[in-house]
């Protein structure tokens, strides 16, 4: 019996002016995790919601277990064995654990003549299926819209083994999740595959892909450019064959020249996650914020920027204190903040780019209540000239873009104020590697070019080391390390980050 579980050849996809899948290939072994790769744009999504039954194809063939297979729609698709977890996660969060495993397919009993949902069976099944997870601390009759993030997917992938999913899509599962979360879904992988259960496994963070995956795909402009055995390849092959070109660097550094402190924190004080913070940031200079999650970095740049005022402290820009309770007189001061969910925070993605660029200078393109559309219009074609956002123009709705193009209006939207301090939390969060680089590139042009100050948090330590020129160092809510360019290390960073409870299980380790 082979072990090819699924194959997919010569797919082909059109919608209105955009052809997604061009003779696209793919194949899964049975209980092999396979990744598939590429930049936004290339035609993941759409492979696997033709895999997952939301479209058809234009033309090309489906076979699982070797047999001709066409979904009109998920529910054919979850008969035959595949199940999407999607980075949007399908729950219903009034209902409890159990419910939502079971939803669709619940346990029913006769009573009195009557069909009725069995309770008791579908808890204790929802209770067997996570415990064939290894999870025991997840309470089946807890309500789903109280669990974190990762309690809620690992919810999702019970539900997919109650549908005997033998192929489970995982569409970036650790976007939103914490490192001990990330550790606990990987474990979570691992025995799934174990198992036999096949996994398409899409991410746009490589290490993940090198630590789990036993074969990589990659897409590029709706293509199948090849497949590798993980073991066989690297980052530098990969990255080649999503852009199409070598990438030399993924962080195109620039060096500045700095100039004058710009941005001075002094005891900054709003606990619990900022406790007595003192820094600073010169003009020129890209000044990197690291830290594990829950240290306290975006907290303390959402104190800067008035969305948690300060308790005591000073805050002072250009050598002048300043007061700061919302963010508004933040902007007054010269200040933006790129956050860390531009989706929510830095967008408004129902609305065009012409609309969004212009969200942080309303009044110098209005008078009294009308908005002169000209000048928004001018604003925005600077803005995808300069920062090179590939749009259809100006009234393209900013939910239509990549991730990288997305990010770039929202820096778009701050640079229009002409900010003199830049805060930019997780700025390449959930994007490709190309986009990746021109967003780094377009940081380094904005520090060394215009002398822009830039405050940037990240959790990847090599966009931390790569791009700043100086880096400090949070954990539980207080500055614990400083280090310039040349001393920082992987090593060092990382010591600096973890708790001391963790440094002495790290320093015991064998």
């Amino acid at each position: 019996m082979s072990d090819m579980l699924l194959r997919m050849q010569g797919i082909n996809k059109n919608f209105p002016g955009v052809q997604a899948l061009k003779n696209a290939h793919f194949e899964v072994r049975r209980g092999e995790v396979h990744a598939l790769i590429g930049e936004n744009g290339a035609g993941k999504s759409t492979m696997i919601k033709i895999v997952s039954g939301v479209y058809q194809p234009d033309s090309g063939d489906i076979q699982i277990a070797g047999q001709a297979a066409h979904f009109g729609n998920p529910r054919e698709a979850h008969l035959a064995g595949i199940a999407t977890i999607y980075q949007e996660l399908g729950l219903y969060p009034e209902l409890s654990v159990a419910e939502n495993i079971f939803m669709g397919h619940a346990p029913m009993k006769t009573r009195l003549g009557l069909r009725t949902i069995d309770w008791e069976r579908m808890e204790s099944g929802a209770e067997d299926l996570l415990a064939e997870l290894n999870i025991h601390d997840l309470d089946v009759g807890a309500k789903v819209g109280a669990l974190n993030v990762g309690n809620r997917q690992r919810v999702e992938i019970a539900k997919a083994l109650s549908l005997d999913a033998q192929i489970l899509i995982m569409d970036e599962p650790t976007a939103a999740l914490t490192e001990s979360d990330v550790e606990q879904l990987f474990s979570i992988v691992r025995l799934l595959r174990q198992r036999g259960v096949s996994i398409i496994y899409i991410s746009h963070r490589l290490n993940e892909i090198f630590d789990l995956a036993d074969r990589v795909t990659v897409l590029r402009d709706g293509e199948t450019i090849g497949t590798q055995q993980v073991a066989d390849t690297s980052e530098a092959e990969l990255i080649r064959m999503m852009v199409g070109r070598k990438i030399e660097t993924l962080f195109p550094k620039q060096m500045a020249q700095i100039g004058a402190v710009a941005l001075e924190l002094r005891n900054l004080h709003r606990p619990p996650l900022t406790r007595d913070i003192s820094l600073s940031v010169r003009a020129g200079e890209i000044v990197g914020l690291a830290g594990l999650v829950g240290s306290g970095r975006s907290e303390t740049a959402q104190v800067i920027f008035g969305v948690l005022p300060a308790d005591s402290g000073e805050i002072i820009i250009n050598g002048a204190p300043v007061t700061i309770n919302k963010p508004s007189e933040a902007v007054a001061q010269g200040i933006g903040y790129v956050p860390e969910d531009r989706g929510r925070q830095g967008l408004i993605r129902e609305m065009t780019i012409r609309e969004n660029t212009s969200m942080a200078v309303l009044e110098s393109v209005s008078r009294y209540t009308f908005i002169n559309r000209a000048q928004e219009q001018s604003l925005a074609s600077q803005s995808i000239e300069q920062l090179s956002i590939r749009a259809t123009g100006t009234e393209q709705t900013t939910n239509k873009l990549s991730g990288g193009n997305q990010q770039k209006v929202v820096v778009s939207k701050w640079l229009a104020s002409k900010p003199k301090v830049l805060i930019m939390d997780e700025p390449t969060r959930g994007i490709d590697v190309g986009a990746k680089a021109e967003i780094h590139r377009l940081m380094s042009r904005l520090a060394a070019e215009q002398g822009l100050a830039i405050l940037m948090i990240s959790s990847e330590l090599p966009e931390i080391l790569a791009m700043s020129d100086r880096i400090l160092v949070m954990r539980e809510g207080r500055l614990v390390g400083e280090f310039s360019r040349d001393e920082a290390t992987q090593e060092a960073v990382a010591h600096a980050m973890m708790s001391e409870a963790a440094r002495q299980a790290a320093s015991a380790a064998p």
